[in-house]
């Protein structure tokens, strides 16, 4: 289906909804996605051949990104969930611009729950370098630095431990005791979760920093808005057997497509 001029008001409730992400990480979003629009059916793409996306540049992220959003468009869905913080800051804003008729969901740091959870907390939002320099992100800081302290923790790394399938390891353990040293000087109230590989190694976190910090991310609130978009344009699909997930992959590990699956059955 192409996505020109008033394409999308002929769409079909029983079109299926693009989940994209670098690589595993989405499957965490995914998992809110398909808990919160259980009739819905679902094409997951991770583009693992070019991942980390976190260290490369706005235009390469841009780039990619926007090569499998087309690809998913013209396969006819009916939305398009960016699972990714750093393909969110880098292409959701054109991606808009280019498909005005169809819904681009993005991700977004989890800060404002966080900076709203007590009185002038002192937050870490860890992310990758490419969340943590773009303007998106800038202007997130801006709105609520007067509400709280605000501190940037880049963890690149912990996209490939989870790619590693390293969501329990010594090794992990050791890399977030070191990314947390300097920051857990001083008391921290809450962590930020910043991309959407990391809540799959939430419990080596809560681990570091202790039972009394909360720990947010940003897929819930990334639901919500998916099943509010499609309501409000009458393409949600309410009723009938549960959905379908279609998993797809640009890895040349031909048992990538099982690890998402295994991920996602977590």
């Amino acid at each position: 289906m192409a996505y020109g001029k008033g394409a999308w008001k002929n769409v079909k409730k029983e079109q299926p909804i693009g989940v994209f992400d670098s690589g595993l990480g989405g499957v965490s979003v995914l998992r809110e996605l398909v808990s919160l629009l259980p009739a819905e059916d679902f094409i997951y793409f991770g583009d693992a051949a070019h991942a980390p996306y976190g260290e490369r540049t706005e235009r390469e992220i841009r780039a990619l990104t926007t090569a499998q959003v087309d690809r998913m468009a013209a396969e006819g869905v009916k939305a398009v969930v960016l699972a990714c913080n750093t393909a969110t800051s880098a292409a959701c804003a054109p991606l808009r611009r280019r498909y005005r008729q169809m819904p681009i969901i993005g991700m977004e740091p989890a800060l404002k729950p966080a900076i709203l959870s007590r009185e002038k907390p002192r937050v870490v939002v860890m992310a990758t370098h490419a969340t943590l320099r773009q303007k998106k992100f800038a202007r997130l800081v801006a709105r609520f630095k007067d509400a709280g302290e605000i501190v940037k923790l880049p963890c690149p790394e912990i996209v490939e431990f989870v790619e590693r399938g390293e969501i329990h390891s010594r090794a992990l353990h050791e890399y977030l005791e070191e990314r947390f040293s300097s920051v857990l000087q001083m008391p921290v109230d809450c962590v930020v979760l910043g991309c959407t590989h990391f809540p799959f190694v939430r419990e080596a976190i809560r681990e570091v920093v202790g039972q009394d910090v909360q720990i947010f991310d940003g897929a819930a609130g990334t639901a919500r808005e998916l099943k509010r978009r499609l309501r409000e344009a009458d393409a949600l699909q309410e009723s009938g057997q549960k959905g379908a997930i279609e998993w797809l992959s640009s890895s040349s590990d031909p048992n990538y497509v099982e690890r998402l699956k295994r991920l996602y059955a977590l």
